[in-house]
């Protein structure tokens, strides 16, 4: 009984460890696929609306904020929003206000709550101040170019267009958990969605940058139909694609500040967007165990006991591995030196953290706590 429950052990760590070895080789060949413009092409764009939801005192809030006011463009309006009078990254924005003068930038400080969403909350209380008819939301952690704008609006030529989001990058602003969280974004977020890409429609949009057509928006019910849910990015994508517009992936890649003061405030972070991405799409989760290429290695030669068969496999996947790593820094030119030596540490982490997300429905977001109901809406909880 015992050699055959080790065969069937064999065997599913075989597989599971075989299935990440063929997700590193789809992954190298969707970053060879993936290609970046570096500006886009040809004048006439049509005048933009950036709505930059912010809250606290993110590291490099100036920068990013003014990155988003240097763009190239013809005629762009950024408002800026926070929900509290006493916000102290109100003196921020106010500075960045008062370096460009000659541009259409403005604050909306509104404290009123709609949905249990308050990013979301901020959006709705800014939207009355646009005017332009491509709205973009990007968070506050984010860093652009001066082309920017033009890559981001250029899909909106096709009027089958409702919608068009970016990747991004990780950039870490700190320590070590700064490193692994930049890390998460580039060496496990960038090629899953790669890979993913290339055999199923984009339905969804990423918080980096949401970028809708007014019209597209107003008809699925405006930013309150969003406010409900956690994954409001996620729910734009969702309620777009339902309504027969299609969703463009641009190929400017946004970078991500990351900053994450300790390992604790990183898994509590990568937890909650876990049990987000869980509550959404539960199958296609749940089989996301075979992106944690080290740890089914590791499960393979602990199985097949230390056999040439398990050193084998786990050669090839860690070799793999390290390459899409390498291969990643590259194509979507990462700064800063490589550290090959991070790699098996950030993927047992986030094996962790995969793990963690099947133990509970409580997500920890802005100081509160939150219980995830099914499809992603949010419930206070107490």
């Amino acid at each position: 009984m015992l050699s055959i429950a080790s065969r069937i052990a064999f065997v599913i760590a075989l597989a599971a460890s075989s299935a990440s070895i063929l997700y590193l080789l789809w992954a190298l060949w969707g970053v060879r696929m993936f290609r970046r413009p570096r500006s886009g092409a040809g004048l006439g764009f049509d005048p933009v609306t950036i709505l930059k939801p912010v809250c606290g005192l993110d590291p490099g809030l100036y920068a990013n904020l003014r990155s988003f006011c240097e763009q190239d463009y013809p005629e762009y309006q950024v408002i800026f929003g926070v929900r509290a009078a006493d916000d102290p990254a109100i003196a921020v924005v106010e500075r960045v206000i008062r370096d460009f003068p000659g541009r259409d930038l403005a604050l909306v400080i509104d404290e009123r709550v709609t949905g249990t969403n308050l990013k979301v909350s901020n959006l709705v209380n800014m939207y009355a101040r646009t005017k332009h008819d491509i709205l973009i939301v990007a968070d506050s952690d984010m860093r652009v170019e001066r082309d920017y704008l033009k890559a981001v609006v250029a899909p909106f030529r096709d009027p089958a267009v409702g919608a068009v989001t970016c990747l991004y990058k990780g950039s870490p602003a700190g320590g070590l958990a700064s490193i692994l969280g930049s890390m998460f974004i580039t060496d496990w977020f960038l090629p899953t969605v790669l890979v993913a890409l290339t055999f199923l429609p984009l339905r969804f949009c990423f918080g980096a940058t949401m970028a809708v057509r007014r019209t597209v928006l107003e008809e699925i019910g405006g930013f309150t139909a969003l406010a409900a849910h956690i994954a409001d990015d996620y729910m734009l994508g969702k309620l777009v694609t339902d309504r027969g517009y299609k969703i463009a992936l641009s190929r400017y890649v946004v970078e991500n500040v990351v900053f994450e003061p300790d390992l604790k405030t990183l898994f509590r972070h990568e937890l909650r967007w876990a049990r987000t991405v869980r509550a959404v799409r539960p199958l296609g989760f749940t089989f996301s165990f075979v992106t944690h290429v080290t740890p089914m290695a590791i499960l393979f030669l602990l199985v097949s006991q230390f056999s040439a068969t398990g050193y084998a496999v786990f050669a090839l996947a860690v070799a793999l591995r390290l390459l899409l790593h390498y291969v990643l820094r590259a194509a979507f030119g990462i700064r800063g030196p490589a550290a090959p030596w991070l790699v098996p540490v950030r993927d047992i982490f986030g094996f962790l953290v995969w793990c963690g997300s099947f133990l509970g429905r409580d997500v920890h977001w802005r100081e509160q706590t939150f219980l995830l109901q099914a499809g992603g809406q949010l419930a206070t909880k107490g």
